[in-house]
């Protein structure tokens, strides 16, 4: 007798294959049977001709605290996720030394966000345990965060590593593969990423092919520093002989725009010549951040209560908004070339709760304040913590990548879901079948599935999913084509799908007719050489 059957749907299987007729039989929270199924069964879902699809996964987002927080999280559920993969761009909660907690939170709870208890971890390995521990509703997979790693060992310095110091990162980077890490994410963008020489990172990077770990990057600069910044990452792959993986490809600032496809042909290029290498993509022309983030590097060494000491500083502060008045060579400066207008605050913890949704050229306007100044004025009654949305790219340049070969669709979520978040956060999957498959046409149902499903689970190593095959864990979303619907907007982003019927996450229903049933089924994955966890049922 099977535990689950499937009947009447239309299976699009993960694969790029044309969908076909059938029903999927599950037992014991795997697919036994495809086609045809007549086996008596303890559960029966009428699938009423609608898509079964393998369970979607965001290869990229930032929910390493939220599956914490609220381990039955809507969220992701409700656009038909089943696996998310965390410890992205260099940012994560892991390993965390103590005595340097506070530069590490205060850097990363922009992004991750926050929690009201302390973290009973010191190691990757330990978090890693804490997620399994936890009765979670989807899968959840990690890599080590390079960014943690160097704050763990040598805080915001802004200078290479010693040798000693490189040990020690090396050390930490190890034990977190041991424990099942899928390879390690470096945040070139980002302090104390930025202060990392390309030589540095590829002598860290030599430890991952002995895991068959990925090298995953976002890299130095999206804008006017975007081809050479792949060619840095392509140069460190090279060096370190390891898989390459260039996270939210994208084309920033308008002086750029229409870039996308040399940056695409530099990928196909080193492809030919033999460099495993692929990108990700999400589908919209704004991303978020932190707004620290658009400041001049230097300012965040040592960490952010000492940029705030320098933003209040009367002769560094006029210093600070020289710089981001002026084009750079060394890193890209995207107020220049998109301007104030395109940055949006989209989450504040003060009084100032109020300016959330508004734009800094607008806050500016109304309160009678230079942008650059209100700019500053906000990171310090905020403490430095400000999220902004900032739309900075091209609607085609998006398109390019998202039809791409090599690329794969992800959120880019960030783990802060108050105040007015990026849409993607509540939209990115239906989106994708609304916007690029029923409406612009620019890719298949099939192909738009295979870059949700099997392609992310091939690319993170997540063992058997991604397909709807015999031997497969069953992680299933049902969808009706015609209907399925993203609703969150910039304006209301908070703002569940539609036309997403049931979700299945190993076996266990946790998505029936739109509602979240709370279960556990989710296993905290780590690479096809490890498995950290057991399923909670």
């Amino acid at each position: 007798m099977l535990d689950l059957l499937i009947k009447n749907g239309r299976i699009v299987d993960g694969t790029g294959n044309p969908w076909f007729y059938g029903d999927v039989g599950i037992k014991e929270g795997k697919i036994t049977h495809v086609g045809r199924v007549s086996i008596e069964s303890k559960e029966v879902i009428d699938a009423n001709k609608n898509i079964v699809s393998p369970g979607f996964i965001d290869g990229h987002s930032h929910s390493d605290l939220l599956v914490l927080r609220e381990p039955h999280n809507d969220i992701k559920l409700q656009q038909g996720v089943t696996t998310e993969v965390v410890g992205n761009c260099g940012l994560a909660p892991a390993p965390f030394v103590k005595e340097k907690g506070k530069l590490l939170k205060s850097y990363i709870e922009p992004v991750i966000g926050a929690t009201s208890w302390e973290w009973n971890w010191e190691t990757v390995g330990e978090y890693i345990e804490a997620i399994a521990s936890a009765r979670i509703s989807e899968n959840i997979s990690t890599y080590v965060a390079h960014g943690s790693l160097r704050i763990a060992v040598m805080g915001f310095e802004n200078r290479p590593a010693t040798k000693e110091e490189m040990k020690k990162m090396k050390y930490l980077l190890e034990e977190g593969l041991r424990a099942g890490a899928i390879g390690l994410s470096i945040g070139l963008l980002y302090s104390p990423g930025r202060y990392s020489p390309k030589e540095e990172i590829a002598e860290l990077c030599s430890v991952l092919p002995k895991y068959n770990g990925l090298l995953s990057t976002h890299i130095r600069g999206e804008g006017n520093n975007l081809l050479s910044s792949i060619k840095e990452v392509i140069w460190i792959a090279e060096k370190s002989g390891t898989s390459l993986h260039i996270s939210h490809l994208k084309v920033a600032g308008k002086r750029n725009w229409g870039a996308a496809i040399q940056a695409l042909e530099l990928i196909d290029d080193v492809r030919a010549r033999g460099l495993d290498v692929t990108c990700d993509v999400y589908p919209y022309n704004a991303g978020s951040t932190m707004l620290t983030t658009l400041l001049p590097p230097w300012t965040l060494e040592g960490g952010v209560e000492k940029c705030l000491e320098r933003i209040r500083n009367i002769p560094t502060r006029a210093k600070i908004v020289r710089e981001m008045k002026e084009e750079q060579e060394d890193w890209d400066n995207l107020i220049v070339s998109t301007g104030w207008q395109s940055v949006m605050v989209a989450s504040i913890s003060s009084e100032n709760k109020h300016l959330e949704g508004k734009s800094i050229l607008e806050i500016s306007r109304d309160n009678g304040v230079d942008p650059y100044e209100l700019a500053l004025q906000l990171l310090d009654e905020e403490e430095g913590n400000v999220g902004i949305v900032y739309f900075h790219m091209s609607n085609h340049d998006v398109e390019e990548v998202l039809k791409y070969d090599y690329s794969l669709i992800i959120s880019d979520s960030l783990g802060c879901e108050t105040g007015k978040p990026h849409p993607r956060t509540y939209g990115t999957y239906p989106r994708i079948f609304s916007e690029y498959v029923r409406k612009k046409k620019i890719f298949s149902l099939e192909q738009a599935i295979r870059k949700v499903t099997s392609f992310p689970a091939q690319r993170f190593l997540l063992g058997n999913r991604g397909l709807v095959r015999p031997g497969y864990q069953a992680d299933i979303t049902i969808f009706n084509q015609n209907d399925i619907l993203d609703t969150a907007t910039y304006e209301d982003p908070i703002a569940y799908p539609q036309g997403i019927n049931h979700v299945i996450v190993n076996g266990i229903q946790t998505i029936t007719n739109g509602e979240n049933l709370k279960r556990s089924g989710g296993l905290m994955i780590g690479s096809n050489t490890f498995l950290t966890c057991k399923c909670h049922g």
